[in-house]
């Protein structure tokens, strides 16, 4: 099986230490702990139950340095079939006890044995076949597939009950394993491509040593590789990948036949037949059976890695980091900046996106170089990579999103077109400092950068008057900087034509960032001093309310009905 990098949560300082040891062991391992309990740790995070489970479905291993009970408790709400879960382990938090408690079939045991080797303790192992046999007959190793799991079940039931078997085809693993072998044993251990009938005295096991090249012309792709490899007696579980020409790397049915399989999608250059195509991909596998112009089999000696094979298609995250927190971020940028291979962005981003593993390049560039940062990721995705734009807030809001849709719609490049590109919205600035104030955008409002950099101030001024006399709330980015002192104090002369000095004001500045401050004045008080780069302003409207918290401090908000109440 392949596994996936770990993650390593702690509820408390006194775990830390034993869970730097267990990183030494996984280098790529994040330690994530508790936030205001766990000084040091990798990430942070608010709720130990979400945090988990939301690991858990991301088919993360996690190794929880916690009592093995509040693991099951926790995860027990989202537990799937056996063998569809990844392993999951907890650790004593003196790293005095290793308990594997899931993913018996995803190799669990095996990171507990290798857990309690780095700690020096005996891993508690109560899988009664691993410990007869010292092997997990059920999960094969990474580059062969388990056939008929409950068959399976039967078949190690009946060796643990006395009886013996035999191995038939090349299984190395099972070398070292103290399996009851004996060449008359009617019970069998298989281990090959041909296709067969799941019986109950044998136990299949097939290597994934099967390319099958496939043409975008097929109407049904997943339908044509399943009755071709069935034609040619095939098992289908041997299947490891499918290629494509790179031409093709966009096309959508390719990518969902893929998926059908359950297999990776590799592309290589066009070829003038399609088994030449697979021989050029994968030099080492045997004559190519040619099934039609469309579709070719190739049958390799050994199991393929698919990462090795051709390339696959490129993809490219715009993400949004939100304001700052790791609480405040979503969860399908945390999955993306776990997945990904470089990380583009102002040095400034990308160290809050941290931290990242070893294998991870992080190309950090100046705040002002967005369209050469654009190209150079599409560059890098062109390879086939997995690369991240990173933004603070959200990327559509005067970040990296338009750069690189912009730099895209100007390449006639085709390898950028081919790239699989995705924007993930963040929670922007604008609405962070409005949650914490309460609710100030919460009727019509418009959102305004102040920096002449990138668009004449005439045109800053007009839309600060329209939007004034349009009697819009208003959020101000960018509202302030050393070379460009005066423009707040213009700026607040405009909307003070339309707006009376009363006007709620909310200052938010480094929102969700440690140091943060929020303070509510009004627009006739409000004076350029009071604001840096770093600080949202946001202007209410002419309906705007404000009243007192009853701890101190003070709720702002806009309602929703305009005019008289309803």
């Amino acid at each position: 099986m392949t596994r996936h990098t770990p993650a390593i949560v702690i509820l408390g300082q006194g775990s830390l230490n034993t869970a730097r040891k267990i990183q030494q062991l996984y280098p790529d391992a994040l330690i994530h702990g508790l936030v205001e309990r766990v000084e040091g740790a990798d990430r942070t995070y608010v709720e130990f139950g979400t945090t988990l489970r939301q690991l858990y479905q991301q088919d993360t291993p996690i190794i929880a340095l916690c009592a093995a009970g509040i693991v099951i408790r926790t995860l027990a709400s989202v537990l799937l079939e056996k063998g569809a879960e990844p392993p999951v382990l907890a650790v004593a938090e003196d790293g005095s006890a290793v308990v594997p408690l899931l993913g018996g079939l995803g190799g669990v045991n095996l990171m507990a044995r290798e857990i309690a080797a780095g700690l020096g303790v005996a891993a508690a192992i109560t899988t009664s076949g691993e410990l007869r046999f010292g092997t997990c007959l059920l999960s094969p190793p990474s580059g062969y597939a388990l056939g008929d799991l409950e068959l399976g079940k039967r078949f190690v039931s009946d060796l643990l009950g006395g009886a013996s078997v035999r191995v038939e085809g090349d299984a190395p693993w099972l070398a070292q394993a103290q399996l009851p072998e004996d060449p008359q044993a009617a019970l069998t251990i298989r281990v090959g491509c041909a296709e067969r009938e799941p019986a109950a005295d044998q136990l299949l096991i097939y290597p994934r040593c099967v390319a099958v090249a496939v043409s975008a012309r097929l109407p049904d792709v997943a339908a044509a590789v399943r009755e071709a490899l069935h034609a040619a007696r095939i098992a289908l579980p041997s299947l490891a990948c499918l290629l494509a020409a790179d031409t093709d790397m966009a096309n959508p049915l390719l990518h969902d036949a893929a998926s059908q399989l359950g297999v990776a999608l590799r592309f290589v250059a066009p070829a003038t037949s399609i088994s030449q195509m697979a021989e050029q991909a994968v030099p080492q596998l045997l004559p190519p059976i040619d099934v039609s112009a469309d579709l070719a089999i190739a049958v390799c000696r050994q199991p393929l890695d698919p990462q090795q094979i051709g390339r696959a298609r490129g993809r490219l995250a715009v993400i949004g980091l939100g304001p700052g927190s790791d609480e405040l971020m979503a969860p399908a940028v945390k999955a993306e900046l776990a997945r990904c291979t470089d990380v583009l962005g102002y040095e400034t981003y990308v160290r809050m996106a941290g931290p990242f593993r070893a294998d991870q390049v992080q190309h950090c560039t100046d705040n002002r170089e967005e369209m050469q940062r654009a190209r150079h990721a599409f560059e890098l995705a062109a390879q086939g990579r997995s690369v991240i734009v990173v933004s603070s807030g959200d990327p559509g809001v005067f970040a990296m999103a338009a750069a690189v849709l912009e730099a895209l719609h100007e390449s006639s490049d085709p390898a950028w077109h081919q790239v699989d590109l995705q924007i993930l919205p963040g929670i922007s600035a604008s609405l962070a400092t409005a949650a914490q104030a309460g609710a100030p955008l919460g009727h019509d409002f418009c959102v305004l950068s102040l920096s002449d950099n990138l668009k004449p101030w005439e045109i800053i001024e007009k839309r600060l008057d329209l939007a004034a006399q349009a009697d819009l709330a208003m959020a101000f980015y960018n509202p302030i900087s050393r070379s460009r002192p005066w423009q707040l104090g213009r700026a607040l002369e405009i909307v003070a034509r339309h707006r009376a000095p009363e006007t709620p004001v909310v200052l938010g500045r480094d929102i969700a960032r440690p140091g943060q401050s929020l303070r509510v004045t009004t627009l006739g008080e409000l004076t350029p001093e009071q604001v840096d780069m770093r600080t949202m302003v946001l202007i209410g409207s002419s309906l705007t309310c404000v009243f007192a918290k009853p701890g101190g401090g003070e709720w702002v908000y806009t309602p929703r009905w305009y005019g008289e109440r309803p």
